[in-house]
């Protein structure tokens, strides 16, 4: 019944306008607006909608990956606009100086949007 139908994703933050202007300026994606939800426009054709919602609580796993060709590169980047990367020190789970996780699984970096959902760069296009 599902088969062919188009899906999307979602989550919700806490401020639609801080959001729309973090998506779109700092990560520079394609994005619209449609009755106070934002739309993020990604390759491929895929969109993920976010929404508001006043008593939003940040999720607490990545909701959003971004594959790229390289994890340093892209932290680089980012941080020079002002994109902070999450530090972790736990025994499955360790990042580097610049945030990046490298030897367990892919090289991926976590970051959090300005709601603090948690979202990431992870290398390779192969990484899923």
């Amino acid at each position: 019944m599902l088969k062919n139908s188009k899906a999307f994703s979602g989550f919700s933050a806490n401020d639609i306008p801080r959001a729309k202007d973090f998506y779109a300026r700092t990560l520079g994606l394609e994005v619209s607006e449609s009755h106070g939800i934002l739309i993020l426009h990604l390759a491929g054709g895929n969109n993920v909608i976010i929404y508001p919602k006043p008593n939003h609580v940040p999720a607490t796993f990545t909701v959003l990956n971004f594959p790229v060709e390289n994890v340093d590169l892209a932290v680089d980047e980012l941080t020079k606009r002002g994109v902070r990367f999450e530090q972790y020190s736990l025994p499955d789970l360790k990042t580097d100086g610049k945030g990046i996780m490298r030897g367990n699984g892919p090289t991926i970096a976590w970051f959090r949007d300005p709601a603090g959902n948690i979202l990431s760069v992870i290398e390779g296009a192969g990484a899923i």
